[in-house]
């Protein structure tokens, strides 16, 4: 029988167990699905960037073992007792008796458990988790931060280089600093051996001072002789201007909520608005480096607030839609340019408005705020039609960035979500 060895070559990263944990979570993946879903409970729409502990049960964890016998023919006699009998069922030992570790029951001194398993999921792989069947639709990809754009920063100077980073003036400056250095002394007893040489010729005539004059000589030329050796420009004198590589942000997103905070919007709906509004916000941190969120409340009046006062401001009164619109194309024109942002807007109401407001609803969208945005999605976290609903219906056809859904029950949130932003060709949850 032939042995095969499999060697797998790729590379890891620090994590020398990544293989590991991939694989795990492929294992187990309906599990961690629903430990991420749950995870936008109790978290603002800012603080949803974060990982998540999953806990799986310990009896979806237990793997099938081999177990190698004793071997060989033996002959073995196993004692009675009086309380079973062969055939006999033994009873599983109740809460508390050293079971599964389930919390249950009254304390014991024997017996053994197991808590469920539980680990870390990265927020890398918690986004990964959450979106991996979702995408942007119907956009011009054209500025995704998926694919950055870097820009060249000088990062002052070095050894390498190409020929056109050449700095001359540093070269030439670091050289001169270079040969007064290595040349010093040498100049130094250049400069004592010539005055002495003036000296000495002063007493020319004499034997012994003309030999020690030669010498003299001699040690000057051999003197300047190095100092020639020494290189003008030597490599190790160039400079190069450096240049680092850094990323800037290739795109930018604004994201507009819009929420009816009328009489008819109670706190079960608004919390339905606050799931949709997170996950609006989580897609598009997938995509876009840079997110501002404006929240833009009304009832007859529209009023931009902070996320605190959006989703727990007590003010109410009457349903002008069309007021919260008109304040949203005014906030675009003032600080969010379409041409540099990518503007996407959500709105979550009941459906209820001033029936003589309906029609301009839908006139506002079509003339002055769709032209400007990416994508818009209404969801009605109400049942009943009613003529917002109506109005609305007429855009979709012509605007195909336009989308509405209902929801009206929090486990409907997710697959609202889903069905507006999936892939092309993906069915909806």
């Amino acid at each position: 029988m032939a042995l095969q060895s499999i060697i797998d070559r790729r590379l890891a990263g620090k994590n020398k167990s990544i293989g590991n944990r991939e694989r795990f979570l492929r294992r187990y993946k309906d599990q961690v699905k629903e430990a991420v879903k749950r995870a936008i409970d109790g978290r603002g729409i800012r603080d949803m960037e974060r990982g998540e502990e999953i806990r799986i049960p310990k009896k979806d964890i237990t793997e099938p073992v081999f177990g190698h016998g004793s071997g060989g023919t033996r002959e073995i006699v196993h004692p009675g007792n009086r309380e079973y009998v062969q055939g006999d069922r033994i009873q599983r030992p109740k809460g508390g008796q050293g079971g599964g570790g389930t919390g249950k029951g009254q304390a014991s001194d024997s017996g053994e458990g197991e808590d469920d398993f539980a680990f870390a999921l990265s927020k890398e792989e918690f986004m990964q988790v959450f979106f991996e069947d979702l995408a942007l639709p119907h956009l011009i990809r054209t500025q995704l931060a998926e694919t950055p754009e870097w820009k060249s920063h000088r990062a002052g100077f070095t050894h390498d280089g190409t020929a056109n980073n050449l700095h001359v003036v540093r070269s030439l400056r670091g050289a001169i600093g270079r040969r007064i250095a290595i040349g010093a002394s040498s100049r130094a007893e250049l400069h004592r051996l010539e005055e002495h040489l003036v000296l000495l010729k002063r007493r020319a005539g004499d034997a012994i001072v003309d030999r020690e004059i030669e010498e003299t000589e001699e040690t000057i030329a051999a003197l300047r002789a190095r100092l020639l050796r020494i290189p003008y420009l030597d490599p190790i004198d160039l400079r190069y201007r450096s240049r680092v590589r850094v990323p800037v942000p290739t795109s930018k997103a604004v994201m507009f909520c819009l929420m009816d905070v009328s009489g008819s919007m109670d706190e079960q709906r608004k919390e339905l608005s606050k799931r949709f509004f997170i996950l609006l916000y989580l897609f598009l941190t997938r995509h876009y480096e840079k997110i501002e969120i404006v929240f833009i409340r009304h009832h007859t009046q529209a009023q931009e607030v902070d996320e605190e006062a959006f989703f727990h401001a007590r003010e109410t009164g009457g349903t002008v839609v069309s007021s919260a619109l008109v304040l949203m194309e005014e906030i675009i024109r003032a600080r969010y340019n379409p041409s540099e942002w990518n503007i996407y807007g959500a709105q979550a109401s009941d459906g209820d408005n001033w029936h003589h407001d309906s029609g301009r609803c839908r006139e506002l969208l079509a003339d002055k705020i769709l032209p400007l945005c990416r994508y818009y999605a209404y969801v009605q976290v109400a049942e009943e039609e009613q003529n917002l609903w109506e109005e609305y219906t007429q855009l979709q056809a012509a605007q195909p960035h336009f989308a509405m859904r209902k929801a009206v029950d929090a486990s409907q949130i997710y697959p609202v979500f889903r069905d507006l932003f999936k892939k092309e060709g993906a069915k909806a949850a």
